[in-house]
C-alpha cells in the first residue's frame, strides 16, 4: 500500500516538475521575443522624440544647412497613398474573397484566383514597384501618386482576398441555407447576411493589409518617387513618409538624420495604432446580426 502511494506521489511531483519546466521555457521564450521589440521601440523613442513638434507635421523640408522644417508633405502624401490604395484594393479583394466562398466555386477560375493571390503575396515589393513602373509610369511619362497607389493596392488586394475568404468560411453554412429557404435572393444573402456576419474578420484582414502597405518603401521609389513640396495631384510625384525617411537616413547631414528618426517614430506609431485597432476589434465578442 505504501509503495503504491509512493509511486503516485512520485508521478505527481514528476508531472509538476515537467509543467514548471515547460512554463519556465515558455516565459523565457516570450521574454526573448519581447526584449528586442521593446529595445527597438525604446531606442526609436529616444532618437525620434527630439524631432517631433508641431512644425514636423505642418512644415515642408528645409534646404540642407537650415535647421527646422518638417515632413508635413510626406505625412499628407502617405495618408493619400494609403487611402487611394485601400479604395482600390478593398472592393476588389472583398468581392474576390466572396466569390471564392460561394457554393460550387471550386473550379478552374476559383483555383486560379487563389493561386494568383498566394503568388502575389510572396512577390517582393520591389518587383511590384518595377512592374507598376513599366505598366503605369512609363506610359504616363511621369511618376505619380496614382502609380504609387496602384503599387500599394497590388500588394494589399491579395491579402484582403485570402483573409476575406477565410473569414467567410467561418460563417455557418446553415445561415446561408436558412436565408435561401426563406426566399431571400442569393446576392442579398451573400451581401447582407454572410458578409455582415463575417464583417469583423473581414475588417481585421483589411486593417492588417493596411498596416503592411503603410511601411513600404521599395515600390514607391519606382512609382510615387517623392516630392519636396505640397502635392495632392494624382498625376504628379508625391511625397511619402517611408521614402522621405529613407532619403534622409542615407544622407550625411545630422539634421536630416534627426528628422529621419522622427519620421520613423511617426510611421511606427501609425502602424501600431492600426495593429492595436486590430487587437481591439478581434478581442470583442462576435454578435450575430439582428
Amino acid at each position: 500500500m505504501s509503495s503504491a502511494v509512493g509511486q503516485l506521489s512520485l508521478r505527481y511531483w514528476w508531472r509538476k516538475f515537467k509543467s514548471a519546466t515547460m512554463m519556465g521555457a515558455t516565459v523565457a521564450a516570450t521574454l526573448l521575443t519581447l526584449v528586442p521589440l521593446f529595445w527597438v521601440l525604446g531606442y526609436l523613442l529616444k532618437q525620434g522624440l527630439s524631432g517631433i513638434d508641431l512644425a514636423f507635421f505642418t512644415s515642408l523640408p528645409r534646404p540642407v544647412g537650415e535647421k527646422g522644417g518638417g515632413m508635413g508633405n510626406a505625412v499628407l502624401g502617405t495618408l493619400e497613398l494609403v487611402t487611394l490604395a485601400t479604395v482600390m484594393a478593398v472592393p476588389l479583394g472583398v468581392s474576390a474573397g466572396l466569390y471564392l466562398t460561394e457554393p460550387g466555386r471550386n473550379g478552374l477560375m476559383a483555383n486560379a484566383v487563389r493561386f494568383a493571390a498566394d503568388v502575389l503575396m510572396g512577390v517582393p515589393s520591389i518587383v511590384i514597384g518595377i512592374f507598376v513602373y513599366a505598366l503605369v509610369v512609363r506610359p504616363m511619362k511621369t511618376f505619380s501618386a496614382l502609380a504609387g497607389a496602384i503599387a500599394l493596392a497590388t500588394m494589399m488586394a491579395p491579402l484582403v482576398v485570402r483573409t476575406t475568404e477565410e473569414a467567410i468560411k467561418l460563417v455557418p453554412l446553415e445561415l446561408r441555407e436558412s436565408a435561401l429557404a426563406l426566399g431571400v435572393p442569393r446576392w442579398k444573402t451573400s451581401l447582407f447576411i454572410v458578409v455582415r456576419t463575417a464583417a469583423r474578420g473581414i475588417a481585421t484582414g483589411i486593417l492588417l493589409a493596411l498596416a503592411r502597405i503603410a511601411g513600404e518603401t521599395a515600390p514607391l521609389l519606382f512609382t510615387a518617387f517623392g516630392n519636396q513640396f505640397w502635392s495632392t495631384s494624382l498625376t504628379r510625384p508625391i511625397a511619402a513618409l517611408t521614402v522621405q525617411v529613407y532619403t534622409y537616413a542615407i544622407s550625411p547631414f545630422p539634421e536630416w538624420h534627426r528628422q529621419a528618426w522622427a519620421g520613423a517614430l511617426v510611421l511606427t506609431g501609425m502602424v501600431l495604432i492600426v495593429e492595436l485597432s486590430v487587437h481591439m476589434l478581434t478581442g470583442k465578442k462576435v454578435r450575430a446580426p439582428r
